[in-house]
């Protein structure tokens, strides 16, 4: 086989690959709630239009970004000459995911990528004549989004660029066109979603409405926990769903907590960690002001603390500017707390129930100082150790 004849397989193996297009990814066993979700980024990413336009998924862990994502790409990937969804981002370097982008566009191609600035001057090359679909999924540090996204016109006209995060600062800083805020599922969404792996149907049997009801009130609307739930009692009987229930009352479910954990775990800054523990075990509910001006006499800085905990989907201020917290990412914050010493409360640093706290006054071998303050809301103890 000469080299003319090599040429023109490989350009034959190239039109058929494009023709074939990129394979749909699997989005969920059950997708509820997700059209109307992926109806609005559609909106927001103006597919018509022929500028190049980026468009940011915000929110808690667990609430569905990556399953809207994954369906956003299936619905667009074929009107594209090119598309990528890049996920798993925690396992692979700059260089790496920079390789991943020109493999899945410029397919079947290989590349090679040994620093960064190389890997923008071949996107700016290879990418600003083609129109192109980029998902990047679950991103939360700056240098990996400029290497891929920092300059616009790396992508033809009319390319599209959409990206998950847990951080909405991250997407005000790579200014992106729109963003939409992944918000937890209503109500009839939730049983329908429960019901599907609990059931196997869309509505929950007749013996088991309530539970399930009880189930769906402690899920939050979480698509994640509902799931877990839902395939974790699927086929018990009643009496180990009660006993169920009763437990996740006390002891968060590990595998929904290890998920929520990961906002927490990724803060860099432990005066924010521990603001967001405070606020979990005892200010829920409380003025704004208020709280800060408790969290300024610990020491933290509430101002810049509040807004991070509220950009990373661990906090929220209500109309009445009271502080807000999911139920799963309170439970996971009181968790974190328990851990210091599940057996001896007056070994941890912060104590939020009644029962404890009195356990821990009549001890006569704590040997930490503590501050007890009763207000209307809720009692609770801080700690003097900082």
């Amino acid at each position: 086989m000469n080299r003319y004849e090599s040429k023109f397989i490989q350009k034959i193996v190239e039109d058929l690959l494009h023709k074939l297009g990129p394979k749909c990814l699997d989005v969920a066993k059950y997708p509820v709630g997700i059209e109307s979700r992926v109806d609005y980024i559609i909106d927001l990413l103006s597919i018509h239009s022929n500028d190049v336009r980026v468009v940011g998924v915000y929110g808690m862990p667990g609430i569905g970004k990556t399953t809207i994502a994954k369906a956003v790409f299936n619905q667009l990937c074929h009107g594209f000459e090119g598309s990528s969804f890049i996920s798993n981002v925690k396992e692979k370097t700059v260089e790496q995911l920079q390789e991943q982008l020109l493999c899945d566009i410029l397919k079947p191609n290989t590349w090679k990528i040994d620093n960064v600035s190389k890997g923008v001057n071949l996107m700016k090359d290879r990418f600003r004549n083609k129109r192109v679909l980029v998902v990047l999924d679950d991103f939360d540090q700056l240098k990996q989004l400029e290497a891929l996204v920092r300059e616009r016109n790396c992508f033809g006209p009319g390319s599209r660029i959409v990206i998950t995060t847990r951080d909405e600062h991250l997407l005000t800083q790579i200014e992106v066109d729109g963003k939409y805020h992944v918000k937890e599922l209503h109500q009839h969404e939730s049983l329908q979603l429960f019901s599907l792996h609990a059931f196997k149907d869309t509505h929950p049997e007749e013996d088991y409405v309530e539970l399930s009801n009880a189930i769906v009130d402690y899920a939050g609307g979480v698509p994640l926990a509902l799931e877990v739930l839902g395939s974790y009692l699927f086929r018990r009987n009643i009496s180990v769903w009660k006993s169920a229930i009763k437990k996740l009352r006390k002891i968060p479910n590990r595998q929904i907590q290890k998920t929520l954990r990961i906002s927490f775990d990724t803060l860099d800054d432990d005066k924010v960690k521990a603001m967001f523990l405070d606020i979990a075990c005892f200010f829920i509910g409380w003025d704004k002001e208020y709280v800060v001006e408790i969290l300024d006499g610990r020491g933290f800085f509430p101002d810049i603390g509040i807004d991070i905990l509220i950009q990373r989907s661990l906090l929220s201020i209500n109309d009445e500017n009271e502080l807000n917290m999911h139920d799963l990412i309170r439970d996971m914050g009181r968790e974190i707390a328990r851990e210091v010493s599940y057996d001896h409360p007056g070994k941890r640093n912060r104590i939020w129930l009644l029962e404890d706290a009195l356990d821990v006054l009549n001890n006569q071998t704590v040997r930490t100082k503590f501050l007890w303050s009763w207000t209307s809301k809720q009692s609770y103890i801080l700690s003097n150790l900082m």
